[in-house]
């Protein structure tokens, strides 16, 4: 049951493996299959006895709760880089007003954005990085022993650790498009102040989208490296070297 708690809470939240597309049966399925498996392994680390008593049980099963829900949202975290670099990207091509629901968040997101998301989900299956989380979530059970108290204040700084690279590698991904933009809307605002009667942003609107599909078309290799590569940087984290 204790088993349940850390590896349940962790699933609920980890990238790919706990996306909302997946039914809740099936992830609640998936942490039971992942506890039976990992049990023979795990179970000695565990305090057993007659001494286990009713709140003691409760704290340790907190304790479990608080170390999954950790992990998992820190892996969640890594995520975001698709959400803050698709939105600038969006911004900066004409397309920010473009909305859809995206599949793995549940939410309204940029269509960059989304593009971003799914295909990154699609890499972590197909370079086997959620083997890497699977192997973090039995590493965890050394990191984070079980019965221990949780170490609260490295778990704060693990978090703000990956919300700052989360923020550095979206800005570089998006750093060429707010380039492009920077210097598109620099020339519109001279063509604006040269020619105030032509509604320039209006008919430059199609050509800014167009160029931004392109510029899009070219990095899309460079950007879903660097995007997959935090994703395996934020995953060892978790490992035990």
């Amino acid at each position: 049951m204790l088993m349940f708690a850390r590896f349940g809470t962790m699933l609920m939240l980890m990238p790919a493996l706990g996306e909302t597309s997946i039914s809740m049966q099936a992830r609640l399925g998936f942490a039971v299959l992942l506890t039976l498996v990992m049990y023979p392994a795990a179970a000695p680390l565990y305090p057993v006895g007659v001494d286990i008593t009713i709140p003691r049980l409760i704290a340790l099963g907190g304790g479990e709760m608080l170390v999954g829900f950790t992990i998992g949202l820190s892996t969640r975290l890594l995520l975001s880089v698709a959400t803050v670099a698709g939105t600038t990207i969006a911004s900066q091509s004409g397309l920010a007003f473009a909305q859809a629901v995206d599949p793995a968040q549940g939410i309204q997101g940029a269509l960059f954005a989304n593009f971003i998301g799914l295909l990154g989900t699609t890499l972590i299956f197909a370079t086997d990085l959620h083997h890497v989380a699977i192997a973090g979530v039995h590493d965890s059970l050394t990191l984070f022993p079980p019965g221990t108290i949780p170490p609260v204040g490295d778990a704060a700084q693990m978090v703000l650790m990956v919300i700052t690279s989360s923020f550095e590698v979206a800005l570089q991904i998006s750093a060429p498009f707010l380039v492009f933009g920077l210097v598109f809307y620099f020339g519109l605002g001279l063509l604006n102040r040269l020619m105030p009667q032509i509604q320039i942003f209006f008919i430059a609107m199609p050509a800014n989208i167009l160029m931004g599909l392109i510029l899009m078309f070219l990095l899309i290799g460079a950007i879903m490296t660097a995007y997959v590569g935090h994703i395996e940087a934020g995953l060892t984290r978790f490992l035990v070297q």
